[in-house]
Parts: C-alpha cells; sequence; structure tokens
C-alpha cells in the first residue's frame, strides 16, 4: 500500500551517442514546496540505515548508484495512512524515481549488493546542527516491525 503523500515520479532518460541526460528536478512540478538543501550520502554494502523522520522538512531522494531497500512507515495521526508500510526499490537495477517522502513518514534504507550506494537528496530545510529536524527510531523498531532479511522469491 502507498503511504499517502510519498510521491515517486519516473524519470526520463534521454540517451545520445555520447551519452545520456535525465532532468531530476524541475521547480514547475511542485515535487518540493522549497529548495532547502541538497546533499550527497554514501552508504556502504549491507548497511542498514534506519529510521529517521522530520517535523519540518520534506525529503526528496534520487540514487545515483548502487541499490537500495527504502523503508517507509507513517507516523502521521492525521493520515489515512497511518501506521502503514510502503518498501521502494531504488537504484541501477530498478526504473530511475525520484521518492518524496513527506515529514512525518520514517524513513530507513539498506543497502543491497556488492557496491556502496550513493543517495542524493533534496530537502525543503536547511540542515540546522543547533537545532535539527530529525528524530530518530531503532531499525527494528517493534512498532513499525519491519524483517530487514532478504526474502527468496
Amino acid at each position: 500500500m502507498k503511504i499517502e503523500g510519498v510521491r515517486e515520479k519516473k524519470l526520463v532518460v534521454n540517451g545520445h551517442n555520447r551519452g545520456n541526460l535525465t532532468e531530476l528536478l524541475r521547480d514547475d512540478e511542485g515535487l518540493l514546496e522549497k529548495f532547502g538543501q541538497a546533499s550527497l550520502s554514501v552508504t556502504y554494502p549491507r548497511i542498514i540505515k534506519a529510521f529517521h523522520w522530520h517535523e519540518k522538512q520534506d525529503d526528496l531522494w534520487f540514487m545515483l548508484n548502487g541499490n537500495a531497500q527504502v523503508v517507509l512507515y507513517d507516523l502521521r495521526k492525521n493520515s489515512k495512512t497511518h501506521k502503514t508500510t510502503q518498501v521502494v526499490y531504488m537504484g541501477e537495477l530498478y526504473e530511475p524515481i525520484l521518492l518524496l517522502i513527506p515529514k512525518g513518514v520514517a524513513h530507513g534504507y539498506r543497502v543491497l549488493g556488492e557496491k556502496p550506494a550513493t543517495l542524493l537528496y533534496f530537502t525543503t530545510q536547511s540542515y540546522d546542527p543547533k537545532n535539527p529536524d530529525e528524530k530518530r527510531i531503532q531499525f527494528d523498531d517493534p512498532e513499525i516491525g519491519f524483517d530487514w532479511t532478504t526474502k527468496n522469491r
């Protein structure tokens, strides 16, 4: 089930004989209510970075390389999808997307495969080290109850 307010934008890769071009984000799409900051994060294979959430900012994620299992959990009490979990796979093996994660939705990811994953993300607020808008939840929190192990298909 998709979480209310989470949006995926399928990206179009325009290839030509010299390489390709992909537009990630445009100011006329309405994905971000405003621009705050752009950041780049590299995470090593088999690492789980989860969970955290924000009260004030939305996140917009793009996996530059590597692959990840992204897990979202809706903490917003007034949301139609409160306490819903959503899983999204991002990276080189998957169709390229931008993933909008609204404020109040806990999020984290596990790097899949044998190479690091590089995440480029945009936020609607700049990071304030004196008052960070980042609340933490353990990756194995029993309320979320997500099983991070890989299942055989």
